[in-house]
């Protein structure tokens, strides 16, 4: 069966109202080799892109993705005028001109009619409402880790991805360097025999990345900041600066602390090593430490422990120096372990060893943007897809939900329920503050 190319402007006016798609502007015609082109790619197979988000990841997100060939910005869309004002920037530098255009709503963005993808980089409770507003408006999506804020919110999203016929990449980039590949097609190529333990140390504590710590005085939002739509669908709560840019993570109502934060990166690198992309533990159960004063409520120190069907058990721990940071896998003939800038293995000959012609071989990417934009021309699934990316926080979703209840939780990763426990089962989804609800 072919797949669905991607969405152009004619097929958009289609979906969208003839109101809301009457005021939407092609983009400015830009020198192909503003594009990076050279001539390599025609006008005609162009991807027009816009960006939300520009708070921390979204503006490395967007050079990147622009530099690809053929890729071309129109616009951005951030709910304070600051960020807005730094993502434009980029584009008019990148473009030499003063074309790119500025929204804080993003339907309204959505509602172009132009655009072929979006790159998102919002809060955690945003991902879900934004990223499925996207699909269903016909973009094809490149959207940070977790995934979601929820569990319920990443089978929506999966959902999505399939019902629209949409390419989704993940920020899980750790795919795309040739270490985590060469360490995850060893363990898929039995090198290790039997695996025995994998060991996940993920970062522990709250990083202030704001420098916003304990400025926690309710005072009135900056003017240019739409501090109403940036809560959404959490729970209001009055403004401080410790609430918001960046150090959100340290909230469980917008993100969900180092866990969440990591756990799409190294416990990600895990399944990937031990084929698990499609399924998750059936049995897990953790213990953590948390602040006792402030507005953060996510854990500082945490040790999760679970088990999958064919008798892997998983370590994932944060603040236990005997868990080394990264991934490792522990098996009957040695150990591999890998991590950003590090690959070590015992015996030490493994790290030399080759891949052979009939073995195993993993989806190959050394450019996790490239994989993006290649993937939207030929409509493959990219190295880190929507489902994959689910599944990999889905673990991090269950932990918390087992160091909430302080129970060992029984899990069907086929049905995605917690067995007998409809308490806990409960805490992988949260009600949403009107007026917003996830879309269909």
């Amino acid at each position: 069966m072919n797949r669905p190319r991607p969405m152009r402007r004619r097929d958009f006016l289609r979906r969208v109202p003839l109101a809301a798609a009457g005021a939407a502007a092609f983009p400015a015609i830009i020198k192909g080799s503003a594009l990076g082109m050279n001539g390599a790619v025609p006008p005609s197979q162009r991807i027009v892109m816009a960006g939300i988000g520009f708070g921390m990841q979204g503006g490395s997100n967007m050079r990147g993705i622009m530099e690809q060939d053929g890729v071309q910005y129109v616009a951005v869309c951030d709910l304070d005028d600051a960020h807005l004002a730094e993502g434009k920037a980029i584009v008019d530098g990148k473009y030499g001109n003063r074309d790119c255009a500025t929204y804080k709503d993003f339907r309204k963005l959505y509602a172009r009619g132009d655009l072929d993808a979006v790159s998102i980089a919002v809060p955690d409770h945003w991902h879900a409402i934004l990223s499925i507003s996207a699909l269903r408006a016909g973009l094809d999506v490149y959207g940070e880790k977790p995934i979601t804020h929820t569990l319920r919110e990443g089978r929506a999203l999966c959902d999505a991805v399939q019902r629209y016929g949409r390419v989704w990449q993940t920020g899980s980039w750790q795919r795309s360097v040739d270490n985590f590949h060469r360490a995850c097609e060893l363990v898929r190529n039995g090198r290790l025999g039997k695996i025995l333990r994998v060991e996940v140390g993920l970062p522990s504590g709250h990083y202030d990345f704001a420098r916003t710590f304990g400025q926690e005085t309710i005072e009135p939002p900056p003017a240019g900041f739409d501090y109403e739509t940036w809560l959404g669908p959490a729970p209001w709560a009055p403004y401080c600066k410790a609430r918001v840019h960046m150090n959100w993570r340290w909230n469980m109502s917008y993100g969900g602390g180092q866990l969440m934060d990591w756990i799409g990166h190294h416990l990600d690198i895990a399944h990937w090593g031990l084929g698990f992309d499609g399924t998750g533990p059936i049995r897990i159960k953790g213990t953590g430490e948390f602040p006792t004063t402030g507005i953060y409520n996510s854990a500082t120190r945490y040790w999760v422990e679970a088990l999958y069907a064919d008798g892997t058990p998983i370590i994932l721990a944060g603040g236990y120096p005997e868990i080394q940071g990264g991934t490792k896998w522990i098996g009957e003939r040695g150990w591999i372990w890998v991590d950003r800038g590090g690959f070590e293995a015992q015996p030490a000959s493994l790290v030399q060893e080759t891949i052979g012609p009939n073995e195993i071989r993993l989806t190959r990417s050394r450019d996790h943007y490239r994989n993006f934009v290649e993937s939207i021309r030929s409509r493959a699934a990219t190295i880190a897809p929507a489902e994959t990316a689910h599944r990999s926080a889905s673990v991090g979703h269950l932990a918390v939900a087992a160091i909430e209840t302080g129970r060992t939780l029984r899990w069907d990763p086929a049905d995605e329920t917690v067995l007998g426990d409809p308490d806990a089962d409960k805490l992988l989804s949260l009600p949403y503050r009107k007026p917003w609800q996830l879309p269909a």
